[in-house]
């Protein structure tokens, strides 16, 4: 964070100093875990459902805070303020306002927002320090505490956008107000908050009017939903896509036997080293945000290709020693992103068998039940031979596969982590892909993980560890 007095954050924050000079300074990064805490830094503390925040202050103090932001007094140099959140917010807005320099860029999507925020950091650090933390700060809590990252040198903030009603997009943009604003797609993430995929454009699309007259609206060409928020923009629209009215487009796609995508962008060759077909999209959201930073094209081509992996468990593919493949995708999971991985795993396949286990998707609402048969379709239409379902919850994806004529896989319920780790059964050559909704189903991707001279693996030998 830049530098501030006790006294400037009192008076951003509408706090109480308590026990500390209003001349003492941070000079540190704002943190909310205690553990984190360094010299000069703000430690911020929460009621936590479990823990209670501000019994760690005297630790954080002598860890080096030179200040603890909380709802009471702890008997520490710090801050009393009413809402912490809402103090974290008019604190990153302060922060902003004293950067003019900083270009925030701001993108929200149903799926693969972390993805491609990760790699519009990675091309925009090319032309200067750039804020894009690795994972999913998209929240009233990780969206001002990575705003709270930026410094005078920063030039690029890139801020990913999540939602989970009408207004929330809105509140997140107030708290940053984004130059550029990318919305990737609207899918059928999060209808148990929004109702219907309508709902979720009407939310997405708060982001586009959000955007200044003198910023630019990245929007997806190929998605109808958000192509016709061009209409709700005050600035410039600029759009990407494979569609031939794409601004920023990708030409001659093509697939290697990884499901490594290549493609033409402006006639300069991309070749991707990161895996699924729906990586065409994100890629090209982040050139046309590069682009309109003012990277040349071949410039962002060159980058694309060289483009990794930043967040954990978001299309991480390995080998094993015994041919396994691997797609460990189950960091989150929606009927669109697990659509996506299902594809991307039948791409890679070739005649190789095709293992799917996948968990409960969350947040649907009315639309839990069929959203998981939708899921279990695909996976039959896609030859997928050896299907896992874990959970209850998710037990109605096995029902849509089984209804799919034709059909010659396995069906298989596991009721738990354990179970379906004991169930997957793999053979030498198969390839595997793991998705689910947080709910711990990355245990059945390190379970799959090569192991070190010693430990286990799973292995089909005896359908279980050995």
């Amino acid at each position: 964070m830049i530098r501030m007095t006790l006294g400037e954050i009192a008076a951003v924050t509408g706090g109480r100093l308590v026990n500390a000079d209003e001349d003492a300074a941070v000079t540190g990064p704002v943190e909310f875990d205690s553990r984190r805490v360094e010299p000069g830094g703000l430690f911020v503390a929460f009621d936590g459902e479990k823990v209670d925040g501000h019994a760690f202050a005297a630790g954080a103090v002598r860890a080096g805070a030179a200040a603890v932001l909380g709802d009471r007094d702890t008997g520490e140099p710090g801050l009393v303020v009413g809402d912490q959140l809402a103090a974290l917010a008019a604190l990153a807005r302060a922060v902003l306002d004293r950067l003019p320099e900083l270009t925030v860029v701001g993108l929200t999507g149903s799926s693969g927002k972390t993805t491609t925020k990760d790699y519009i950091g990675q091309l925009l650090s090319r032309l200067g320090p750039t804020i894009a933390p690795p994972g999913s700060l998209n929240n009233e809590l990780g969206h001002p505490y990575t705003v709270l990252k930026a410094t005078p040198q920063t030039r690029f903030l890139v801020l990913e956008m999540g939602a989970r009603g009408i207004g929330h997009i809105r509140h997140l943009a107030q708290i940053a107000p984004p130059r550029i604003g990318l919305v990737l797609n609207v899918g059928a993430a999060h209808l148990g908050e929004f109702g219907s995929v309508e709902g979720t454009a009407r939310a997405k699309g708060e982001l586009v009017e959000a955007v200044p007259a003198d910023g630019a609206a990245i929007l997806n060409a190929d998605d109808p939903l958000v192509a016709g928020m061009a209409g709700r923009a005050s600035g410039r629209v600029v759009t990407f896509g494979e569609s031939a009215a794409a601004q920023v487009r990708a030409e001659e796609v093509t697939l290697d036997d990884r499901g490594r995508a290549a493609y033409l962008l402006r006639g300069h060759p991309v070749r991707l080293g990161v895996t699924g077909r729906h990586q065409v999209s994100n890629t090209l959201a982040a050139a046309a945000v590069a682009l309109e930073a003012g990277m040349p094209a071949a410039q962002v081509a060159a980058a694309l290709t060289e483009l990794s992996v930043v967040s954990s468990r978001r299309m991480d593919v390995f080998d094993r020693p015994d041919g396994v493949t691997v797609i460990d995708d189950s960091y989150n999971a929606n009927p669109s992103s697990t659509a996506a991985a299902l594809r991307a795993l039948a791409a890679m396949a070739g005649d190789r068998r095709t293992v799917a286990v996948l968990g409960y998707m969350a947040e649907l609402g009315e639309y839990e039940k069929s959203g998981h048969e939708e899921v279990g379709r695909l996976a039959a239409e896609l030859g997928v031979e050896r299907l896992v379902a874990v959970a209850d919850n998710a037990a109605p994806i096995l029902d849509g596969a089984r209804a799919v004529v034709g059909w010659t896989g396995t069906a298989i319920f596991a009721a738990d982590q354990a179970a379906a780790i004991a169930a997957i059964a793999v053979e030498p050559g198969d390839i595997v892909l793991v998705k689910g909704s947080r709910y711990r189903t990355w245990e059945v991707a390190d379970a799959l993980r090569p192991s070190a001279p010693g430990e286990t693996t799973v292995s089909g030998a005896q359908g279980g560890r050995r």
